[in-house]
């Protein structure tokens, strides 16, 4: 395993073509080892091009990558897990049997895999499921046994492209403890989700990306620090009366709860005058942006791409569902 305190995985100007489309530009970011990170971007960002290069299923044209102190993910390759975007399973196969497989693929020993498998499934909700074919499973089940036969191996660095996707509440709690539980064994999880609430709750950090160009990257502290402050706003009321303020930039309404933007010089205390007559106040709270807000400001309705921020500290990686094979 990495050693504490050294990077699980570096890039250092990496760019990739295709034809006369530049996919990734120059993409420089550092993950530390034993940590989770996000990669996040809208499709089309290049976000799938370069977790394909990190792994070695396609290569840079120009830049180094350095993955767990190597040059090339085949020569690592049983220390390493990925969940790709495109998941799929043998479906005359039971559970136990593919989740096994994919400890065998890895090196381990029959006899070990088969084991582990059971293991796994038992401490995961899936012990009823071992002996049932993958053809019988529903969706967040088989969802569970592809990132289970991720990390049967007990990889250092685990990649993961939307694990949540098809996963109902209660379970997308297990897959939750399960990604806590791999940094706590002081692994890498490198993770994307197009869920911001989900990056904030697990990300130590992030790296954002649009065009192929990293816009923004840091610390979660780092990154919601260098943002302006907004209002939280939980109430009950008629939301159409909130988007009439007087001194707002911006709101994120869902209906129960919104997120208001002052514009610069407004006094919050003005703006909570001008709310409690319009809507039934719950909470009112003066606090960092959210990671939504965050990512909108960055990429929403830009068609070029932007220079990072002046945000430092510690990138991140991986792939957020949605991109083209060579986006």
């Amino acid at each position: 395993m990495t050693a504490a305190g050294d990077a699980a995985l570096v890039l250092e100007g990496v760019t990739k073509r295709f034809g006369k489309q530049t996919a990734v530009d120059g993409i420089s970011m550092r993950v530390p080892s034993g940590s989770i990170w996000g990669f996040l971007g809208p499709n089309g960002a290049g976000k799938t091009t370069t977790i394909r290069m990190v792994m070695s299923i396609i290569y840079p044209d120009e830049g180094e990558i350095r993955i767990l102190g190597k040059s090339n993910a085949e020569s690592i390759k049983d220390r390493l897990g990925y969940l790709p975007e495109e998941k799929g399973l043998y479906k005359k196969m039971t559970a136990g049997e593919i989740v096994a497989y994919f400890g065998r693929l890895k090196g381990m020993a029959a006899g070990d895999a088969k084991r582990r498998a059971r293991e796994l499934l038992e401490q995961y909700g899936l012990g009823d499921a071992v002996d049932k074919k993958c053809e019988a499973l529903s969706k967040g089940m088989g969802q569970k046994v592809q990132i289970l036969g991720t990390v049967i191996h007990d990889p250092d660095l685990v990649i993961l492209d939307e694990p949540f996707s098809g996963l109902d509440p209660v379970n997308a709690e297990v897959m939750k403890d399960l990604i806590l539980q791999m940094k706590r064994d002081g692994r890498t999880v490198i993770f994307s989700t197009h869920i911001m609430l989900q990056a904030e709750q697990l990300c130590d950090g992030l790296t954002l990306i649009n065009h192929g160009r990293k816009v923004l990257d840091g610390t979660m502290a780092e990154v919601r620090g260098s943002e302006e402050r907004g209002i939280l706003l939980d109430y009950d009321g008629d939301s159409q009366k909130l988007h009439s303020l007087d001194g707002i930039e911006r709101i994120n309404d869902s209906g129960k709860q919104a997120e208001i933007f002052p514009a610069s010089g407004v006094d919050p205390q003005h703006l909570l005058q001008q709310i409690v007559q319009r809507v039934h106040v719950r909470r009112f709270d003066l606090r960092e942006p959210s990671l939504h807000e965050i990512f909108v400001r960055a990429v929403g309705g830009r068609a070029d791409g932007v220079a990072v921020r002046g945000v430092q500290g510690q990138a991140v990686l991986v792939a957020e569902s949605g991109d083209s094979p060579d986006a």
